[in-house]
C-alpha cells in the first residue's frame, strides 16, 4: 500500500480523487492501492525548555542561556491533533512506500518530516513537488516522484531556521523579561520580529526628530505652462527675491525643445511580497489578507503556488502559456490581441537560473466561481500581469521646453503615451504618498512650443518646507524587510537585493501580525506606529544582531545557501550559539535598572468597542453567500471595510475602535 500524506484535508481530496482513493475512512481516504491523509499543518513542533530539564520550567537570569546538547521535537498538545497523528501513525506502520504530499517548499518540508521522524518511518520515501492543484498539474506530479533524500538540504534548512528561532527566541525573551519587564509584562524578542520592529522605531526616530528647513522655489507661468528655475531651491528668500525683480516685467523665451522617445517594459509578474505590497497600496488589504486570499486561491485551483520569492517562470512553462491565456475567457478582450500568435519569450519573464523550487505567481487557466470580493481582487492582479507580460512595451515620448528671463533659466517638461502597448491591460494607480519630495508628475502634454517664441509670463516666488520622511505602512514595510531595510525602487535592483531580505515572503505577513499582537506597533489609517513599549523596548536593546535590519539579512542569507548546499547547517547554529551566549553576557552585565513600561490600556480596541455591537445576534440566516460582504463599506464607522476573521466577519478598523462584528450562524 502506497500512503499519501498531505498538508491540509482539502489538498488530501484533491489528490485522493486524481488517484482513485474514493472510500473514506476516519482520518484518510482510500483506494485502488493509495491511502490519502493528512495533518493540519504542524502537528509536530519543537520541545519546550521544560521537555529538556526541569530545571528550565522557571524562569531565572541565572539558567540562561538554554542551549540543548540535542533538539527534539513532540506532538502538539490538542486532542484532534494527537486523534490524527494515532491514524497516520498506523497507516505509515503499514505502508510500502510513502509520498510527502507537503506543500512544496521549506516550511512545508520540515512539517511532514517531522511527522514521518516521530512515527518512526523505515520504508522508502517519494516527494511530490508541484506548483498546482490542478488535476493536471497532480498527474504530472506522480508521474516525476522524487526521491526524498533530494529535498535534505531544503529539510536542513527548514530545521535550522526553527532551531535558530528557538535558541534566540527563548533565551532573548527570558532574558530582556527578567532583566527589563516589569509586573510579570513578557517582552518577547524574535529572530526577525525585533529587527523588523526596529525599522518602525527608527522612522518614527526620523519623523520626530525631523527639523523642517524652510526653502523657495522660483517658478513661472507662460502659456499656462508652470516652468520651474533650473537653479533648484533657494536657500534664502532674500536669493529668490533677487532673481524674481530681475524677470518681473520681462518677457520668457523658449531657448530649447528637445524630445526624447523612450520605451517602459511590463511590469515583472508578482512573487507574494509583491503581491501583497499591490494589494495594500490599491485595497488596503493587510499582507496577512493578502496571503490568505492567494493561498485560497492556490486551493481552489485558480492560481499557482504562492509562497515564492521569484518573479520569473522556467522555461518549461512557456509552451503552456497559450492554453492558460485561452482559459481566461473573462479576459478574453484583452488575450484576443495575442490569440494565434507566438508569444513573445522576455529574458524578464522566463529565466531558469531565476527560478529554484518554484515560478511566480500566475493562473492556472481554471475558471473562478463564486469568489469572495477580496479574492476577485487579488486574482484580477494576477491574470492582467500574466496577460501584461506578452504585450508590448509602452512607447511614450518626453519632452523637454527650455526658456531664459534674463539671466534665468527655466524647464518643464511632459511625458506623452504614444503607444499603450502592456498599459492596456494594466492601468498603474498613482501612489501620491511615495512620491519623492519635489517629484512631479511627468505624464503630462505640453502645448506646442516654438523655438525662439517669447512672450508675457507670470513670475512667482513660493515657500516650501523640506518634509520628514513617511510613515511606514505595510507596503513600504514589506519592501523594507525585503531588501534589509534598504528603500530601493528599482525592480532589477530589488530582485538582488531579496538575497539578504529579513524573514520569508510566506512569514513576513505573520510578523506583522505578531507585532500587533504583542502591542509593539499600531496602525493609524494605513500608517504603522511604534507603540511606547515598542520604543522602550528597541532603546534597551545595543545588541546589533538582533535589531539590525541589514545583519538580521545575512542571517537569512545563510539559511537559504543551507538550501542551495553552499552552507553547512551545523556551523549556522553554532554561530547562533555564540551568539546568543554573547548577548545573554553582555545583557546580565548592564547595571541600569531600567524597565520597560507596561502596555497601555489605550491600545486594545475592545476598551472602545461601541456597546450596540458587543453582542451579536446569534440567530441570524446564513446569507446565500456570506463572503460576497467582504471589501464592502463598514456600516458602523464608513471608514474600514468588511474583513473575515476565524469566527466573525468584521471591520477593518477594529485595532483603531471600531467595534463592528457579525457573526453568521
Amino acid at each position: 500500500m502506497i500512503v499519501c500524506i498531505a498538508e491540509k484535508p482539502s489538498v488530501a481530496r484533491d489528490i485522493a480523487k486524481v488517484l482513485g482513493a474514493n472510500t473514506s475512512r476516519e482520518g484518510y481516504m482510500e483506494g485502488n492501492g493509495y491511502q490519502v491523509t493528512w495533518t493540519f499543518g504542524h502537528l509536530c513542533t519543537l520541545k519546550e525548555p521544560h521537555d529538556y530539564t526541569e530545571q528550565w520550567k522557571a524562569w531565572a537570569l541565572s539558567r540562561l542561556p538554554m542551549i540543548p546538547q540535542r533538539f527534539g521535537i513532540k506532538l502538539i498538545a490538542d486532542k484532534g491533533v494527537e486523534k490524527q497523528f494515532k491514524t497516520i501513525e498506523s497507516l505509515f506502520q503499514k505502508a510500502d512506500e510513502i509520498v510527502n504530499c507537503g506543500d512544496a517548499g521549506q516550511e512545508g518540508e520540515l512539517i511532514q518530516r517531522w511527522v514521518m521522524q516521530k512515527a518512526s518511518v523505515k520504508c522508502p520515501v517519494k516527494r511530490l513537488w508541484i506548483s498546482s492543484l490542478t488535476e493536471e498539474s497532480i498527474r504530472e506530479g506522480f508521474k516525476n516522484l522524487k526521491d526524498q533524500s533530494d529535498y535534505q538540504s531544503l529539510y536542513e534548512a527548514g530545521l535550522s531556521r526553527a532551531i535558530g528561532d528557538w535558541l534566540l527566541g527563548m533565551n532573548a525573551t527570558r532574558l530582556y523579561t527578567l532583566k527589563y519587564g516589569q509586573n510579570r509584562q513578557v517582552l518577547s524578542i524574535g529572530r526577525v520580529q525585533t529587527p523588523t520592529l526596529a525599522l518602525i522605531v527608527n522612522r518614527y526616530h526620523e519623523i520626530v526628530n525631523f527639523k523642517p528647513e524652510a526653502y523657495w522655489v522660483l517658478s513661472t507661468i507662460y502659456r499656462d505652462t508652470t516652468f520651474t528655475a533650473t537653479k533648484g531651491k533657494y536657500g534664502s528668500v532674500e536669493d529668490g527675491q533677487k532673481d524674481l525683480q530681475n524677470i518681473e516685467g520681462k518677457e520668457f523665451t523658449v531657448t530649447d525643445i528637445s524630445t526624447k522617445k523612450g520605451t517602459e517594459a511590463p511590469p515583472r509578474l508578482y512573487d507574494l511580497t509583491s503581491l501583497q505590497v499591490e494589494c495594500n497600496k490599491k485595497y488596503n488589504l493587510s499582507a496577512d489578507q493578502t496571503l490568505q486570499t492567494i493561498q485560497s486561491l492556490y486551493e481552489k485551483k485558480y492560481t499557482t503556488y504562492p509562497r515564492v520569492d521569484t518573479t520569473y517562470l522556467s522555461d518549461d512553462i512557456y509552451p503552456k502559456c497559450p492554453d492558460i491565456l485561452s482559459k481566461l475567457t473573462n479576459y478574453a478582450d484583452l488575450t484576443s490581441p495575442l490569440a494565434g500568435k507566438k508569444l513573445p519569450k522576455s529574458k524578464k519573464v522566463f529565466d531558469n537560473s531565476k527560478v529554484t523550487d518554484h515560478h511566480a505567481i500566475i493562473p492556472t487557466g481554471v475558471v473562478p466561481q463564486g469568489l469572495s470580493f477580496a479574492e476577485q481582487q487579488v486574482y484580477d492582479e494576477v491574470c492582467r500581469h500574466f496577460i501584461a507580460v506578452f504585450y508590448p512595451d509602452c512607447q511614450f515620448a518626453t519632452t523637454t521646453v527650455q526658456g531664459k528671463v534674463e539671466e534665468v533659466e527655466f524647464k518643464t517638461s511632459g511625458k506623452q503615451i504614444l503607444v499603450l502597448g502592456w498599459r492596456e491591460v494594466i492601468k498603474p494607480a498613482k501612489q501620491e504618498e511615495e512620491k519623492k519630495e519635489g517629484q512631479e508628475d511627468e505624464e503630462k502634454t505640453l502645448p506646442i512650443f516654438t523655438k525662439g517664441e517669447h512672450g508675457p509670463h507670470q513670475p512667482q516666488l513660493a515657500e516650501k518646507w523640506t518634509s520628514p520622511p513617511k510613515p511606514y505602512t505595510e507596503a513600504t514595510l514589506l519592501r523594507a524587510m525585503e531588501t534589509a531595510g534598504k528603500l530601493v525602487d528599482d525592480e532589477s535592483l530589488r530582485e538582488v537585493m531579496k538575497e539578504n531580505g529579513i524573514g520569508r515572503p510566506s512569514t513576513r505577513a505573520a510578523i506583522i501580525e505578531t507585532l500587533f499582537k504583542r502591542n509593539y506597533i499600531k496602525k493609524i489609517r494605513k500608517s504603522l506606529e511604534p507603540t511606547p513599549t515598542g520604543i522602550e523596548l528597541i532603546s534597551l536593546i545595543r545588541e546589533d544582531l538582533l535589531k539590525s535590519a541589514e545583519l538580521t539579512g545575512i542571517w537569512e542569507k545563510k539559511l537559504r545557501e543551507i538550501e542551495q548546499h553552499k552552507y553547512e547547517a551545523r556551523q549556522f547554529l553554532d554561530e547562533l550559539k555564540q551568539m546568543v551566549t554573547e548577548i545573554v553576557t553582555t545583557v546580565m552585565m548592564d547595571n541600569s535598572n531600567r524597565r520597560v513600561a507596561a502596555v497601555a490600556a489605550e491600545e486594545k480596541p475592545k476598551k472602545t468597542t461601541p456597546k450596540k455591537a458587543s453582542k451579536p445576534k446569534k440567530t441570524e440566516t446564513v446569507p446565500a453567500n456570506p463572503d460576497a460582504i467582504i471589501g464592502q463599506p463598514c456600516p458602523l464607522c464608513g471608514k474600514g471595510h468588511i474583513i473575515k476573521g476565524k469566527t466573525a466577519y468584521g471591520c477593518s478598523e477594529w485595532r483603531n475602535g471600531c467595534g463592528w462584528r457579525k457573526v453568521f450562524e
